[in-house]
């Protein structure tokens, strides 16, 4: 297949929606994010490499994040890490605690900020040095020693983190979280402040697409069974309270994050990332989710 032809197709389908949305706003950093970026890539299991616009550009991956982070979990805890949080779309904003009260502290799935929280308080019971255990992790993947947090967005977002502090708290006071509240949220806010571009993502999401195998190299990252079922929560739960319509529009697993990016794998195939900073009224990027739809009914690739 062409894909040279195909990023070009898609980039120029969706460049009238690259302007609208609105830049996420409650991150005073990233709300400095100039909304006309684009960018898409694709890393085939062939060893080929697409892109088109900014797709070097290293963005905020923010929510991206949560996929790596859940690796590491599972990878301490296996099956007793759904013990302490579900794997069932939440149908509620991204940062609510509304489901908390009635589900007794227990996040109804790892992508949720909830979630995600309870996640970084494992990986941090594991390894103290979970930061740079989960940054290892991704330049790995990504083949790329240069990815970093970008410290300025990690600040804006302990600045104004009050609703996780609030969720971290809450969750607490069912027992859920066993780490200093402190030092979750610092993992947390930094993890989701790592900047990536496009290009990273593809090749860090590729083990994704190849049962857990890293291509390069040949390792096997993770388990074929976890690979496939860490596929399974990105589809069902990866794009926020939009789960549903993303798999219907576009068919295939996916996170998002509301830097504006979103990685996607073809199981088999391929795995892909695409960046707008411009979001929907659900945090997701408008072009972005756009593009990923366009790109899966050009190339006929879908899950189903």
């Amino acid at each position: 297949m062409d894909f040279d032809a195909v990023l070009a197709r898609v980039a120029e389908d969706v460049r009238p929606l690259v302007r609208q949305g609105t830049v996420a706003s409650y991150i005073p950093r990233l709300a400095e994010v100039p909304i006309d970026r684009f960018g898409m890539a694709i890393a085939t299991l062939d060893g080929r490499q697409f892109s088109i616009g900014d797709a070097d550009t290293a963005f905020s991956i923010q929510s991206i994040s949560k996929v790596f982070s859940l690796s590491m979990a599972l990878d301490a805890l296996g099956g007793d890490l759904w013990e302490r949080v579900g794997r069932e779309p939440s149908g509620s904003p991204y940062n609510s605690l509304v489901q908390l009260e009635n589900e007794r502290g227990i996040p109804r799935n790892p992508f949720i900020n909830a979630g995600a929280l309870v996640v970084a308080d494992v990986v941090l019971s594991e390894r103290p040095d979970g930061l740079q255990a989960l940054l290892d992790f991704v330049r790995q993947r990504a083949d790329n020693p240069a990815i970093a947090v970008d410290a300025d967005v990690a600040a804006s977002e302990a600045a104004a983190g009050y609703r996780n502090a609030a969720l971290t708290n809450f969750i607490r006071s069912f027992g859920n979280i066993q780490q200093p509240i402190e030092a979750v949220l610092d993992f947390y806010f930094k993890q989701c402040a790592i900047a990536m571009s496009c290009e990273d993502l593809a090749q860090a999401f590729l083990h994704q697409a190849n049962a857990g195998r890293c291509r390069r190299t040949g390792t096997q990252v993770i388990s074929p069974i976890r690979a496939r079922r860490i596929n399974s929560l990105m589809l069902t739960c990866g794009t926020y309270d939009a789960a549903g319509d993303f798999a219907f529009q576009v068919g295939l697993p996916a996170k998002s994050g509301v830097g504006g990016g979103i990685a996607a794998v073809v199981p088999g195939v391929l795995a892909l990332a695409v960046w707008s900073p411009g979001l929907d009224e659900r945090g997701n990027s408008l072009a972005g989710a756009a593009a990923l739809a366009r790109f899966t009914e050009i190339t006929g690739w879908s899950i189903f």
